[in-house]
């Protein structure tokens, strides 16, 4: 009888899911193409995989209050044009630029923040508008062309953000640490600390947590923020890997991230959230796209994969919270 409720437990969980789903992936990519699995293609896949999934991580903190980011792509492409254009400029040293970069991020997401919380204003307005006006100033700046970024070579700043070495035919970026650093501190928070009850209790019930002394307003905020900063981060690190600052760079990622947080098992509505199937959810559609690829369906046929992907995973996580609520 333990056991049975061991298992109950185990597949009522929101990342038994998309845990079988990655599996599964894995499987046919690599039955159908064994070069799928093979260190190179693995270490590409995960370069790019890691920036996509700092973005996550904190959408996934902000959708869990209730709230979601619709500007975090366009940000991604600005912060680093505004570094590179400060750096390149002999305006501020790389350092400085950089902390100016993630400064205006900062500010992005406070605006964000006191549209939502103090206008009353609902974030998809609020994110999308914000999305339009950052997208365009990195374009009016630029005049449309990429930032070179060749200077970053060689800098402290650069080898602590992307720097890299192999471990055998592995080749490791520093990018995948501090995705990893970020994913335990923010599962840690939002399972082990106030602030984690504070974050949920704004998404399930705002007016409850009100009642019992959580500052919603502040937490919102404050998880705005956090969103924008670490759109800033992701980009800077995509620039320096790349040597370029593209104004249009981060198009479209707002929907991709949301998506790997909404398969992860977060409530798109707010309440619940969870870090681990977040970082399930960004490898399930990273290794979707590398997959397809590799084994020779077109690449213009993701969108497909990533809509049967959400809808699939949609279905099963209400049924799922169907047997929870039936089995109280």
């Amino acid at each position: 009888m333990e056991n049975r409720t061991w298992i109950q437990r185990l597949i009522s969980m929101p990342e038994f899911g998309p845990l079988v789903l990655l599996i599964v992936e894995l499987f046919v990519f690599w039955s159908i193409n064994p070069n799928f699995l093979s260190p190179l293609n693995i270490s590409n896949t995960l370069t790019f995989t890691v920036e996509l999934g700092l973005i996550a991580l904190a959408m996934t903190m902000l959708m869990t209050s209730g709230e979601f980011d619709l500007s975090v792509g366009s940000v991604f492409g600005f912060a680093p044009v505004l570094m590179w254009t400060l750096f390149n400029s002999g305006f501020a040293p790389m350092e400085i630029s950089f902390l100016i970069a993630l400064a205006a991020a900062c500010l992005i997401g406070l605006t964000n923040g006191l549209f939502v919380t103090q206008l009353k204003i609902p974030s998809f307005l609020v994110t999308l508008g914000m999305l339009l006006v950052v997208r365009g100033t990195a374009l009016f700046v630029t005049d449309g062309f990429p930032q070179r970024t060749w200077n970053a070579e060689g800098y402290w700043l650069a080898d602590l953000l992307v720097g890299d070495f192999y471990i055998g035919q592995f080749r490791i970026y520093a990018s995948l640490f501090w995705f990893i650093g970020a994913a335990l501190l923010l599962h840690y928070i939002l399972t082990r600390t106030k602030a984690g009850n504070w974050i949920q209790a704004s998404g399930g019930n705002a007016s409850a947590a009100r009642a019992r002394g959580v500052n919603v307003n502040a937490t919102k905020i404050w998880l705005f923020i956090l969103c924008s900063s670490m759109a800033a981060l992701a980009g800077i690190i995509s620039s320096i890997r790349t040597a370029a600052a593209n104004p249009n760079s981060g198009t479209g990622y707002e929907l991709e991230v949301i998506a790997m947080v909404v398969i992860g098992g977060t409530v798109l509505t707010g309440g619940r959230g969870t870090i681990l199937g977040t970082v399930l959810g960004v490898l399930i559609l990273r290794t979707m796209r590398n997959g397809i690829v590799l084994i020779g369906v077109p690449g213009l046929a993701y969108n497909i994969f990533i809509g049967a992907i959400i809808l699939g995973m949609m279905a099963l996580h209400s049924w799922l919270e169907r047997r929870h609520n039936a089995g109280r």
